[in-house]
């Protein structure tokens, strides 16, 4: 069984080196060995490494929930949905557009966290001059960081609450599986905050519009199709898209 705790160690480290490897590619790290893996279902595999394999797989399927719930990923695709809604354009862009550009900003906002990873915990565990568990911590430890200057108090507070747990003084005493929830609450509440924001001059817009019709008697025209060429100059006059990412990206310093 600590055999099998060592391999499920392992498995995480390797999920969260994968996270924070295109940050580590833009420092010129091009040497970098991926580890290989060798799966043997004939005779000779016993049960701890056919458990090993199934581990593997279960832990590399629960990758992209790591990608997405524990970056700033979340908060800058759910603001990006929110704008194109507010916009009115439906499907334009499409989503792959927005998930591509939520992800290459992501990489942006996750660099110096995926700097000090690739640099205190996967190179070195490269190198062979830590071990697993310490890399597995050192990674702990600088995503920790991230999600604690993002989250709110009161959103820790609310699982202490409900497990009826004393609150621990410093926030570094918090366990990682009452932060990452509340990190999760965290960026959900501060995503909506700014998809108010950009709905407030497109909905003005749309009442002006309204009105303007109501007031002509053309009150079978529906108001978005008249809106919509408006809201688009608007957004290019304004350089909307230049302010919606610098927003976003300035919401998390």
């Amino acid at each position: 069984m600590s055999c099998l705790g060592r391999t499920i160690s392992k498995i995480k480290l390797l999920v969260f080196a994968v996270l924070f490897m295109m940050p580590a590619f833009a420092f010129g790290q091009s040497n970098v060995n991926l580890p290989g893996l060798s799966v043997n279902f004939g005779q000779g595999a016993d049960l701890v490494d056919t458990m090993q394999v199934v581990v593997l797989f279960t832990v590399l399927t629960l990758a992209p929930a790591f990608i997405i719930l524990c970056t700033s990923f979340t908060r800058i695709i759910v603001v990006l949905s929110f704008m194109r809604q507010a916009i009115g354009t439906q499907s334009m862009p499409p989503n792959q557009l927005l998930i591509g550009l939520a992800l290459f900003l992501s990489v942006f906002v996750m660099m110096p966290t995926g700097k000090s990873i690739y640099e205190n915990s996967v190179n070195p565990l490269m190198n062979k001059q830590i071990t697993s568990m310490q890399a597995l911590e050192g990674i702990e430890k600088d995503l920790r960081a991230f999600m604690q200057s993002q989250v709110r108090k009161a959103d820790i507070g609310l699982f202490y609450d409900v497990t009826g747990k004393a609150a621990p003084n410093d926030i570094n005493e918090v366990p990682i599986h009452f932060l990452i929830p509340a990190f999760i609450i965290s960026e959900l509440k501060t995503a909506f905050q700014i998809g108010f924001l950009l709905y407030i001059p497109f909905l003005i817009l749309d009442m002006v519009v309204a009105s303007v019709l109501m007031a002509m008697g053309m009150m079978m025209l529906p108001p978005v199709i008249i809106s919509m060429p408006f809201k688009l100059l608007l957004f290019v006059l304004v350089d909307g898209w230049s302010l919606v990412t610098g927003s976003i990206l300035r919401s998390f310093n």
